[in-house]
């Protein structure tokens, strides 16, 4: 095993970046690393980081050597086995009674209605106003209430759920291993699954097709999952829903506003407002990263990485990749090939909700240009997003009329 010294002359660039850095403004170093040093030992974080996007789509397309499923995960620690903790075929097994349900068929027919009305009533709130911190008046609590109603769960959760989500997202970028954090995180992942078990008999008794919990409730009996791992699998479906939407709607107004012209193009029509949602993910992305973990001795690139290494894939480093997308520094709607981005990740574990995730922003974004005119971001220096893994504006001033 390579000491810190050797692995900081083998990597210089990665033993002088900091976590605060990467926090701050990550763009700057991972387009450091992706010239000299694109896979590079992090001091600081006790990791390996991958930023180009040839490289990440390789390992996120390697389960054999590069697995989700070890004791080191976070992932594990916080939340148990669950879907992006293991392999096929037990990953096939937990995905396959929640796939169905993230279909886009199923979500317009299920989901989109109800999301849009939800959207109204939230704007309805402060749109008399003038002006609205949107993370803490919409953003903040649109994928919660978005998940109530997918769960099947009642609207009296929503401050339960904001709870304990905070408290996993700070466990899940807890590298540092704090025990407060870790300990916190996972008294509330047992309360959640008792929450989940308590609504999960509710719908045995009395089923709802339009509920997940009612439908993985019951599933047929050579797919049903116990009623613990359909809570655990929940938690990733929970994180994931709330993290992704909550950065995408904030960061897309943030993007914009540094590109009026875009803004108005956009709200004029509505059209284009899926590219804004893709090109949010590509330039801004909300999740950062998808942790992987060495499962064998093996070499990648000239680095030999040892069973247990940690490899973080930068999926916004490799959305910034110059080699992927032309001038990837530029917010750009009218970019080729925008779907090509690794915002969702790829591979088996693929984001369950993207679908969702486009669905729930696109319907955001509409509604919130359409109802509040002329809106725009007051002081757009100060809505900067924030965080080296879960990446947003800490607040964001909107104003219109």
């Amino acid at each position: 095993m390579q000491t810190g010294g050797e692995q900081a002359r083998r990597f210089p660039l990665g033993a002088a970046v900091t976590a605060e850095a990467l926090a701050e403004d990550p763009y700057p170093i991972y387009a450091q690393l992706r010239q000299h040093e694109p896979v590079s030992w992090i001091g600081a974080l006790g990791m390996y980081l991958v930023v180009s996007h040839a490289q990440v789509e390789r390992i996120l397309m390697d389960p054999r050597r590069f697995t989700v499923g070890t004791e080191h995960s976070l992932l594990t620690d916080t939340f148990g086995e669950t879907l992006l903790t293991v392999e096929d075929p037990l990953h096939a097994r937990y995905r396959a009674p929640f796939a169905p349900t993230f279909m886009p068929a199923a979500l317009r027919a299920h989901m989109e209605s109800g999301i849009r009305v939800e959207v109204d009533r939230l704007i309805d709130g402060f749109a008399a106003a003038g002006t609205a911190e949107l993370r803490r008046a919409f953003a903040a609590r649109l994928p919660i209430l978005t998940m109530l109603t997918l769960f099947g769960l009642p609207p009296e959760c929503e401050a339960d759920l904001r709870r304990w989500y905070d408290s996993f997202e700070q466990a899940l970028g807890n590298f540092q291993r704090q025990e407060s954090i870790r300990t916190v995180a996972r008294g509330n992942v047992a309360q959640f699954l008792l929450l989940i078990d308590q609504h999960v008999e509710r719908y045995r008794v009395v089923p709802d097709e339009r509920a997940l919990l009612s439908v993985l409730a019951n599933a047929p009996v050579d797919v049903r999952l116990s009623n613990e791992a359909i809570g655990r699998n929940l938690l990733v479906v929970l994180f994931g829903g709330i993290s992704t939407i909550e950065a995408l709607i904030l960061n897309a107004f943030h993007a914009l506003s540094l590109q009026p012209g875009t803004l108005e193009r956009v709200r004029a029509d509505s059209g284009l407002i899926p590219a804004v949602v893709d090109e949010t993910i590509r330039w801004a992305g909300p999740v950062q990263s998808a942790t992987r973990h060495v499962a064998v001795d093996t070499e990648f690139d000239g680095v030999e990485f040892r069973a247990g290494d940690t490899v973080n894939c930068m999926l916004a480093a490799a959305n910034r990749d110059p080699a992927k997308f032309a001038e990837p520094d530029r917010f750009d709607i009218d970019r080729k090939g925008l779907r090509g981005h690794l915002g969702f990740a790829t591979g088996p574990h693929h984001c369950l909700g993207a679908n969702l995730a486009r669905l729930e922003g696109r319907i955001a974004l509409e509604r919130l240009l359409a109802r509040l005119p002329g809106c725009r971001v007051e002081r757009p220096e100060d809505s900067r997003p924030y965080g080296s893994e879960f990446r947003q504006p800490r607040r964001l001033q909107l104003a219109w009329g």
